[in-house]
């Protein structure tokens, strides 16, 4: 399974991840690129993209897309703690 990290995930989940091909969105060089030309060009050569943008599904037309997405829902962390850390 090939894997797509949004750019404001970060990066160390990679590392929980270890038995697929993960890249993130600034390792494929299109940063900054706004979503719906993002979503096509991951879905030319991903199978999932991990985003936390919960109004992606407001945005984009998301019924066209083979893509799978997963949003993760932000949780309060405590200082000193990542968001990897606790995945």
């Amino acid at each position: 399974m090939r894997i797509l990290l949004d750019e404001c995930i970060p990066r160390p989940l990679a590392q929980y991840l270890p038995d697929y091909y993960v890249r993130t969105v600034p390792q494929m060089g299109w940063a900054s690129v706004i979503n719906g030309v993002l979503l096509k060009l991951a879905e030319a050569e991903f199978d999932v993209f991990i985003t936390v943008d919960k109004g992606i599904r407001y945005q984009q037309n998301l019924r066209s897309t083979v893509l799978g997405i997963v949003v993760l829902r932000r949780t309060q962390q405590s200082p000193g703690t990542s968001a990897a850390a606790r995945a």
